[in-house]
C-alpha cells in the first residue's frame, strides 16, 4: 500500500527512493536539485527528518570567540579578514580570552566556539596556553576550538604533523572541532572563492584524522554564491562517505553565503543572496542526500534570519545550531547575531515542535 507521499511524487524516482530510505546516487542529487516542486521536496525532507530524528528541535548556548581576525589567506568569500597592518586587525592574549570566557559563563553558555584567522606570527604554544587556560579555570565547559584549515594551516607553519598538533591541542583541553572551512570541496569551485586555504580533500583528511584520534566535528558547507549545482551534490557526498568510514560530524551545517563587504560583491562575480527557495532546497537536499548516515541537519538563524529558519525546521532541519553570543563573522557582513535559549524556544515552539537545550554532543540538557 502506497503512502500519500509516494502516491504524490509523480515521475521523481530519486524523490521515490528517498521516501524509501534508500542511499540517493549523484543522479539522484542532480535530480532532487532541478526538482521545481519545492512543496513536494520539503515534504519528503521532513517526512524523512521525522523518522530519523522525531519532532525535538535542538539547540545549544553557544559563546562565540573570534581570538584574532588577522589572517594569511585572502577569501573573496570572506568579510572578516585583515591583514596585519590594518587599523581594526586585532589578537587577543589568552588571557583576554579566558576573561571573555568568564562572560560566556555568566550567560549560561555550555560551550565556547572559538576560531580564527590564519595568523602567520602565532606558534603552537599560543594555542595551547588559551584552551589550557579555559579548561584549568572553567573544566565544565566544552571547547569546540578551531577549524579543519586552521588545524591544516598550523600544521604546515609550524612544521608538525596534524597528529601532533591536534594530540597536542587535544592533550591542553581541546573537546571537539567546529565545522568550518570546508566551504565547498570540488577544486572547480573551491579555488574561486578560496585563495591560501586548504583544498577540499586536505580538509577532509584533517578532519579523518581528528575523527580517528577520538575528536569529534561538525560539518558545514557554504552555498549561494557563484557555485553549480553539481558542486553541492559532490560536497554532500563527500562528507556522507567520510561519515560512513569515522561517524565523527555531530551534525551538518548548510552556511548561507553573505555578500555584504566580501571580495565577491567589489568585484560584481555576485550581485545578490540566493533566494529563500534556493535556501530550503539546500537543507532539504542536506537530509535527503545524507539520510541515515548524518542525522543532525542544522538551520544556522545567524544566516537565514530567524523567520526562514523556522521555515527550513519543515523542510528537513531538525537543529537550530546554538545562542551564537558574540559571533562577529557574519556580523561583518552585515546580519544581526543576537539570540538567547529562551527566544530560540519560542522559535521552535511557534512552528509546533518540541524544543531542547543540548550539549554539543546532542545530548538533552532541558526541555521547555
Amino acid at each position: 500500500m502506497k503512502s500519500v507521499l509516494e502516491k504524490l511524487v509523480g515521475k521523481s524516482k530519486a524523490l521515490e527512493r528517498a521516501i524509501a530510505g534508500e542511499e540517493l546516487s549523484l543522479k539522484d542529487g542532480m535530480e532532487l536539485i532541478n526538482y521545481d516542486n519545492l512543496h513536494m521536496l520539503g515534504a519528503v525532507a521532513d517526512s524523512s527528518r521525522q523518522k530519523q530524528v522525531g519532532d525535538t528541535v535542538t539547540f545549544a548556548s553557544s559563546y562565540y570567540m573570534n581570538y584574532t581576525n588577522v589572517c594569511a589567506a585572502s577569501c573573496q568569500m570572506c568579510a572578516f579578514y585583515r591583514k596585519g597592518d590594518e587599523d581594526d586587525a586585532y589578537t587577543l592574549t589568552p588571557e583576554q580570552i579566558e576573561q571573555r570566557v568568564v562572560l560566556a559563563k555568566k550567560m549560561g553558555a555550555t560551550e565556547v566556539h572559538i576560531v580564527g584567522g590564519f595568523h602567520p606570527k602565532l606558534q603552537l604554544e599560543y594555542y595551547e596556553k588559551m584552551i589550557n587556560l579555559i579548561k584549568k579555570n572553567h573544566p565544565e565547559l566544552h571547547i569546540k576550538a578551531f577549524t579543519a584549515a586552521e588545524i591544516f594551516y598550523l600544521s604546515k607553519l609550524t612544521k608538525n604533523s596534524i597528529k601532533e598538533i591536534l594530540s597536542r591541542l587535544k592533550t591542553a583541553g581541546l573537546d571537539s572541532l567546529p565545522g568550518g572551512g570546508a566551504e565547498l570541496f570540488h577544486p572547480e569551485i573551491r579555488n574561486k572563492i578560496v585563495r591560501g586555504k586548504c583544498s577540499g580533500q586536505e580538509w577532509l583528511d584533517t578532519i579523518e584524522i581528528a575523527h580517528n584520534m577520538g575528536i569529534r566535528s561538525n560539518a558545514t558547507m557554504l552555498y549561494g554564491h557563484i557555485e553549480k549545482p553539481e558542486h553541492i551534490i559532490d560536497h554532500l557526498i563527500k562528507i556522507r562517505e567520510l561519515q560512513k568510514k569515522t561517524n565523527g560530524f555531530l551534525t551538518f551545517i548548510p552556511l548561507k553565503f553573505s555578500l555584504d563587504n566580501t571580495e565577491l560583491e567589489k568585484e560584481k562575480l555576485v550581485t545578490h543572496e540566493c533566494s529563500s527557495v534556493y535556501d530550503l532546497k539546500v537543507v532539504a537536499l542536506s537530509r535527503l542526500m545524507l539520510g541515515d548516515v548524518l542525522k543532525n541537519i542544522s538551520v544556522y538563524w545567524v544566516a537565514f534570519g530567524k523567520k526562514l529558519a523556522q521555515v527550513a525546521l519543515s523542510n528537513g532541519g531538525s537543529d537550530l545550531v546554538g545562542t551564537a553570543f558574540s559571533e562577529e563573522i557574519y556580523k561583518a557582513a552585515g546580519k544581526p547575531t543576537n539570540s538567547s535559549v529562551l527566544e530560540l524556544a519560542q522559535m521552535v515552539k511557534d512552528v509546533d515542535r518540541n524544543p531542547a537545550q543540548r550539549d554539543t554532543f546532542f545530548n538533552i540538557l532541558r526541555k521547555f
